[in-house]
């Protein structure tokens, strides 16, 4: 899922802030791509969100001389594939993205159209978001994102159904979580589902873990450079933590092996053979696309768990800040695109996102939570979002895409045991800073 440290930064953000309130060959490949005919491309990760940026474009071309044309990368590949397409003919007009880190080497290229000249013209593409949230995308004091889809906190889901017949409830401390890890094997359950195959997925087992035991200054230390954060006592601590829960069997043994983008983690929940996932709120509009009847009652939800004895606040959260729609300087239809990017604060935008289970950042989606797919959920995220003294970047959002090799490997290799903890520490401290 890149913060550098020469513009605004998202990694930290209050909760009192908030308070406030694809299929890569339909990418351009004909003559209309970025930059001629009368149509222009949005780029966007292929997965079961993208039925609202269905939704939006046909909404847009409704009314649009210039017609939007949706086209997709399936999840695996997103980073991958838009690295390779975004300086070539196929690249898009309008494109998704994390804000931060992850556009910065597109920005420092010259590829990406500064979006001031929009807001000028429409403040509302500014002011209808949440600043903090909007501010992700704000590089050395210039505007290169909108905000598109929601907020998105990282918690901790579970199948009550698997839950009740092991006689074990969701864990609000460590302790609890061992003792339901130990309960669930007992009863033939893998206690936590795990798209280990993904990577990225058992980053959030170390950002969390980080964040309970040292709060979010140590990897903000890190981030900017501090190699020695790597290797500090609370450091070390995480890392034991992480190898006593793998140990206990908690993620099974062939975790390497299931991934979260072919539905094989989040289908090991739904099916009650995993009893946790710990996943992005995306979870709920994944289970609600391909398990409907599950998200609908028995699809369970909590915090992560608080560490004794550390020094994160239990309210502090993880994930990504939100994502962001950033346009390609070459665009042929600048004003089109302008148009666009206004229906990611329309009402309608808010309660298709709210519909999926998505979180939207503008400052209205409060007055609109009882019309979300699940109320209970939106408000659960709303508030858990709104009184988070940290919300922290993910990782491979918080640091440049060249630093993502290493960190998967070195997070993998960690989980299953190849790699110790001296040697997953030299590994970090290679990371570039920010």
């Amino acid at each position: 899922m890149k913060q550098r440290a020469r513009f605004s930064r998202a990694v930290v953000v209050g909760g009192a802030a908030l308070a406030l309130l694809l299929s890569l060959s339909g990418c351009g490949g004909d003559s209309d791509a970025a930059g001629g005919g009368d149509t222009f491309h949005v780029l966007v990760y292929g997965d079961a969100a993208n039925k609202v940026e269905k939704e939006l474009v046909a909404t847009f071309n409704k009314t649009s001389k210039v017609k939007a044309v949706l086209d997709t990368i399936p999840g695996a590949d997103y980073q991958a594939k838009l690295q390779t397409v975004i300086s070539s003919k196929q690249a898009p007009d309008v494109f998704f993205n994390w804000g931060g880190g992850s556009i910065r080497p597109f920005v420092d290229a010259g590829l990406l159209l500064p979006l001031d000249s929009f807001i000028a013209k429409d403040p509302g593409l500014k002011t209808n978001f949440l600043p903090s949230v909007f501010n992700s995308a704000v590089i050395d004091g210039t505007s290169y994102g909108i905000p598109m889809r929601g907020t998105q906190p990282v918690l901790l889901f579970n199948n009550g159904k698997a839950l009740k017949k092991a006689g074990v409830e969701p864990p609000k401390t460590w302790d609890d979580l061992l003792a339901a890890v130990k309960a669930l094997k007992a009863d033939g359950v893998t206690p936590i589902a795990l798209g280990g195959g993904d990577r990225w997925p058992t980053l959030m087992w170390f950002e969390y873990l980080y964040d309970r035991i040292a709060g979010p200054e140590l990897f903000q230390r890190a981030l900017d450079g501090d190699q020695d954060a790597w290797a500090s006592p609370d450091s070390r601590k995480a890392l034991s933590k992480i190898k006593e829960l793998v140990d206990a069997g908690a993620f099974g043994t062939n975790y390497d092996s299931v991934k979260f983008t072919d539905q094989g983690s989040p289908t090991l929940l739904a099916s009650g053979r995993a009893a946790f996932e710990l996943m992005g709120s995306w979870e709920y509009s994944t289970q609600q696309d391909a398990h409907p009847e599950f998200a609908k009652s028995d699809l369970g939800y909590s915090t992560f768990p608080s560490v004794e004895g550390g020094k994160g606040d239990q309210a502090n959260v993880v994930g990504n800040t939100n994502n962001f729609y950033s346009v390609l300087k070459k665009t042929k239809h600048p004003q089109a695109v302008a148009e666009f990017l206004k229906l990611m604060y329309s009402d309608q935008f808010v309660k298709a996102q709210l519909g999926i289970g998505n979180l939207p950042t503008t400052t209205n989606t409060e007055g609109f939570l009882d019309t979300a797919a699940s109320p209970e959920f939106a408000k659960f995220q709303y508030d858990m979002v709104k009184a988070a003294p940290a919300f922290q970047l993910s990782w491979d959002q918080a640091y440049p895409q060249s630093a993502a090799t290493t960190m998967y490997q070195s997070l993998q290799q960690f989980f299953n045991g190849s790699m110790d903890e001296d040697a997953f520490i030299e590994a970090m401290q290679t990371l570039p800073s920010s």
